[in-house]
């Protein structure tokens, strides 16, 4: 009997693809590639070895060009019913188990577990298994499949269940919820994600304050990991690549606008954030405020680049976020603005030459996340940084075990502690800062994507 797998020898799934495509005007498909970590591993394996990437169609120009069969090489892209993908995706993914992992929800109020929210989860399910069973008919015979993500919990277990003989790896980009708050789960669901992880061969995670806390879950939930080995990979920065994209004339030409706004001779705090609930941008914003009011001095001295890309906007309490960030760095520079000087220059639209610009041109990069799996830009401006930068960094970002010694440390809820870590950056050495700035971009980039990809890949190959 002719075997039915399919040639793949390396698969990687996850909800977004490295390209998406766009319905123009005259009806046809423009594509646009993306980056990333994923994008650089399977380059790094090479197009011999046989690699696909499964994902999803997530906008109209996506469904069109499945319904078209336009595609790349390399790429299975899964046309999976809109309302069903809106329901995992917005109504599972980001709203539930984002929300858990990163430990946000106004527990008076949320989250309420209803009907609802079942519906939800059974999409969220169906979501899973279209994965599974795409993944599951593509696979070459032991061939490796690595599972990206909190959107696609499920899928090792249903895959497991379909293919025993294949190698399954999951990676969470996300940190880990603690037990106590993972428990905020029904019962039935919190086994459901822990089981559905347990299919794997081998889980990795960012840091290993995540993957311990997602074996203590599985103990005390379902028993335990079983066969399932757990490791750790701090994704870094890809120094190659920021260091020459960062000198690129695009940059050159935003750096030179962004100094025109900030004024000669003016010291730079950077933050490039997305506006999640989870990056603090309105803490970081009061911090600001509390040193303009603890340190008069820095009036006119000191400008708060603040980048803050709209993120999620589908979703209300994101879009409130957005307009809480707009309207607190209005009121900053409405109180201490003068005719020279902005105190706060925001941007809301994403443009990644203008984020580069402003990592070379940083005194000060505030990075203070409630929670977050790694945070690379705490890693990239370092790299990037034309004089050297202090890093105020939240201890809650994965980031901090590698990079915690040589930056200033904050709480992210304490606004007034943070306002201090802002004065003692603004106000430290030229030698000390650019010492801690090598020390941090060695660091930063100890584990480049490519080499991170290749890792998990060599691990499962065990």
């Amino acid at each position: 009997m002719a075997s039915t797998h399919g040639a793949h020898r390396i698969l990687v799934a996850s909800n977004r693809g490295p390209v998406t495509y766009e319905v123009r005007e005259d009806g046809s498909l423009h594509a646009r590639r993306g980056g990333g970590g994923l994008v650089s591993g399977l380059s790094a394996i090479g197009p011999e070895a046989g690699a696909l990437w499964v994902c999803s169609a997530l906008g109209d120009g996506d469904r069109e060009a499945v319904r078209r069969g336009i595609g790349e090489d390399g790429v299975r892209m899964l046309d999976i019913d809109a309302e069903v993908h809106a329901d995992a995706y917005n109504g599972i993914a980001n709203s539930v188990l984002w929300f858990v992992h990163h430990m946000l929800y106004q527990t008076p109020l949320e989250p309420v577990f209803d009907a609802g929210f079942r519906r939800r989860w059974a999409s969220y399910e169906a979501y899973n298994r279209a994965f599974a069973e795409a993944l599951a008919d593509e696979a070459a015979h032991s061939a490796v499949v690595v599972v990206q993500d909190y959107h696609l919990t499920l899928v090792p277990g249903m895959l497991r269940s379909l293919r025993p003989d294949l190698r399954i790896g999951h990676f969470s980009h996300t940190p880990w919820a603690p037990v106590d708050y993972f428990r905020m789960l029904p019962d039935d669901i919190a086994q459901q994600v822990l089981r559905g992880m347990l299919g794997a061969d081998r889980l990795g995670f960012l840091t290993r304050r995540w993957a311990d806390a997602f074996t203590t879950c599985a103990a005390e939930l379902v028993g335990g990991l079983g066969d399932t080995r757990v490791g750790v990979h701090g994704l870094g920065a890809d120094a190659d690549f920021l260091r020459r994209r960062s000198h690129e004339a695009d940059v050159e030409e935003r750096m030179a606008t962004l100094r025109e706004q900030i004024g000669e001779g003016r010291r730079t705090i950077v933050r490039v954030d997305r506006t999640e609930l989870s990056k603090n941008i309105v803490r970081g914003l009061l911090a600001y405020r509390q040193l303009l009011d603890d340190h008069p001095a820095w009036h006119e001295r000191v400008v708060h680049v603040a980048f803050a890309y709209p993120s999620r906007q589908d979703l209300a309490v994101y879009r409130d976020y957005t307009a809480a960030v707009q309207r607190l760095s209005g009121e900053i520079n409405a109180q201490y603005g003068t005719a020279g000087w902005t105190p706060v220059v925001l941007h809301v639209k994403d443009d990644f030459a203008r984020s580069l610009a402003a990592y070379r041109l940083a005194d000060v990069a505030l990075v203070n996340p409630i929670r977050d799996g790694m945070n690379l830009v705490a890693k990239e401006v370092p790299v990037v940084s034309d004089e050297g930068c202090v890093l105020v960094l939240s201890r809650e970002a994965g980031a901090y075990e590698e990079l915690g010694e040589d930056a200033i440390s904050v709480n992210p809820y304490d606004v007034i502690g943070t306002a201090r870590a802002l004065h003692e950056a603004l106000s430290m050495s030229v030698g000390e800062r650019a010492e801690r700035t090598k020390r941090l971009a060695a660091a930063a980039t100890a584990l480049p994507p490519a080499q991170w990809f290749l890792e998990q890949l060599h691990e499962l190959d065990q």
